[in-house]
């Protein structure tokens, strides 16, 4: 049973990465009338729906009894402030990361940003070097070193950059570059982090998630009253939605119970080959479908 749920869950994490990018992707750069979509409002939808999701599990694992329920959340999130406080730090950059995401997909291509958004791996490694004390092996540092040289040839600049960039580019691919390297960053950080209150703590997942939602949730009203709360004043906290924008955030909400549920069920290892694989699939797409993305051969 729990090897089902293993290679189930990292089928799913497949599916969700590949869906989420490019969806993100051509929603971002999709030409409609009217208003776009703000992302500051569909990180928090996803952040409230990831909240609900995680409701209903804790409520399927606590019997189906809503007495149960009440009594879990309050035993767990209200009666240990403490603990719930310490979601707040790698929950505030997450959602940072969320927002920078939609920045970092409404400038590159599906497949640029797929495999430079790796370099998290770089950052994770090194924070867990730090934090957790973890010692890395000489092939683990040469695979970094590899990582980093792959991502250094993504970016490297070709004779008809300029000229693609206009055609296929939707904005400034520097932005783009920024915004997920940025992500890389926060994305390691919190992520260890994260790792370290789990490991410290014996509460489950679906709880912590919880936390890390709630937080998120404020957190991301905060940046939507700072940065878009005139437009969301005129055109409303729905403007510009639509199906595709529905999925995406769907998707998003998604992302964080699968890679709960892969650290339940599978390991990092496992992750990396589902992540790899998501890699090939969106550069297939992104290069058939979307065509947003230039091969060097090809220039």
């Amino acid at each position: 049973m729990s090897t089902n749920l293993k290679y189930l869950s990292l089928g799913i994490l497949v599916f969700q990465t590949t869906s989420l990018v490019l969806t993100m992707r051509y929603s971002r750069t999709l030409k409609e009338e009217g208003p776009r979509y703000l992302s500051s409002t569909a990180v928090v939808v996803a952040e409230l729906l990831k909240i609900m999701a995680c409701i209903l599990l804790v409520y399927k694992d606590s019997k189906c009894s809503l007495r149960a329920l009440n009594r879990i959340l309050h035993d767990e999130i209200l009666n240990k402030p403490m603990e719930t406080l310490k979601l707040a730090i790698p929950s505030g950059i997450y959602t940072l990361q969320n927002n920078l995401l939609y920045v970092a997909l409404s400038n590159l291509d599906a497949a640029t940003y797929q495999v430079t958004y790796q370099l998290k791996i770089l950052t994770t490694a090194l924070f867990s070097v730090s934090m957790l004390s973890k010692k890395l092996g000489v092939y683990q540092w040469l695979s970094l070193v590899i990582l980093m040289t792959g991502v250094a040839f993504v970016q490297w600049p070709s004779d008809s950059q300029e000229l693609d960039s206009k055609e296929l580019s939707a904005g400034s691919q520097f932005v783009g570059l920024m915004a997920v390297l940025t992500a890389c960053f926060s994305s390691g950080f919190a992520g260890v982090y994260f790792e370290k209150i789990l490991k410290e703590t014996k509460q489950s997942v679906w709880i912590r998630n919880i936390q890390l939602g709630f937080f998120g949730s404020i957190f991301g009203l905060m940046g939507v009253y700072i940065y878009d709360g005139e437009l969301v004043s005129k055109n409303g906290f729905f403007q510009g939605y639509n199906r595709l924008t529905w999925i995406v955030v769907i998707l998003q909400a998604l992302g964080g119970l699968v890679i709960a549920a892969v650290i339940k069920y599978a390991d990092n290892i496992l992750k990396g080959f589902a992540t790899s694989l998501s890699i090939i699939l969106s550069t297939l797409i992104s290069y058939f479908w979307l065509q947003d993305f230039v091969t060097s051969l090809k220039q």
